[in-house]
């Protein structure tokens, strides 16, 4: 039986080394060392083309690098069953809110009171109690939006990635996803690392802001330095709004 919802934490710190992928002669990644603290939301920002989501796939387990490494918590396994993704553009099973929801939840064999009462939580904390019964092709962006990220948490992932979560939903749905990110990093631990081109959503996210470029890590440190006194030039310029060429 999986633990109780209330009073497990969870998290996992993960360490990348030497990380590469390229594409025929053009490397697309190129990463050192980088590590993104356990029980914390890592924001990962830089212009287009940098590599964000290039990272992200690979850490999800959705495409392999040419070299380097990933730990998960100090292992080299792909922890697949602890972790999962939400992308700019879900996609949801055709069929109603709630079973979109409670999707993961059947997959792994929870009981029928537990999954009512997780999906049920989940839709008050989104404000999608009203549209639990509604199928999903009738939903708006933002509601989708909120149905994959509810589906996401429900079976309590260490590791939660987001590509652009709220990059084309209204203010209100997008508010509603950061408040619920916060409160599953404060109460449960969880590890989040979301790829955003919004500053200002990372300055209210973020413990920890990684700047890529060109593949690179130009500087992660935590935000307030990140966004206040960064060691980089380019991460100044950057923050100030100029443009990274």
């Amino acid at each position: 039986m999986p633990a109780a919802y209330e009073t497990e934490r969870y998290g996992m710190e993960l360490q990348i080394q030497n990380l590469r992928k390229s594409y025929g002669t053009h490397t697309v990644l190129d990463i050192g060392s980088l590590t993104v603290h356990d029980g914390g939301i890592t924001a990962v920002v830089g212009p287009n083309g940098a590599g964000k989501s290039t990272l992200l796939n690979i850490l999800a387990g959705l495409m392999k690098s040419d070299d380097g490494e990933v730990y998960y918590g100090g292992s080299r396994e792909i922890p697949f069953q602890k972790m999962t993704m939400v992308f700019q553009e879900p996609c949801l099973i055709s069929s109603t809110v709630e079973k979109n929801i409670a999707y993961p939840l059947k997959l792994r064999k929870y009981s029928g009171k537990e999954i009512h009462s997780r999906v049920g939580t989940l839709a008050a904390e989104l404000g999608l109690t009203h549209l639990l019964g509604r199928r999903t092709e009738g939903l708006s962006l933002g509601e989708v939006q909120k149905t994959a990220l509810a589906r996401a948490l429900s079976f309590e992932p260490e590791l939660l990635f987001l590509d652009e979560p709220c990059a084309s939903i209204d203010p209100h749905a997008t508010l509603e996803i950061e408040e619920m990110l916060l409160k599953r990093k404060r109460e449960k631990g969880t590890t989040i690392l979301i790829i955003t081109h919004d500053l200002a959503q990372a300055g209210r996210l973020a413990d920890q802001v990684v700047l890529l470029k060109e593949g690179k890590v130009v500087e992660a440190c935590g935000a307030e330095k990140f966004f206040s006194h960064p060691d980089k030039e380019e991460t100044r310029k950057f923050t100030g709004g100029e443009l990274l060429v």
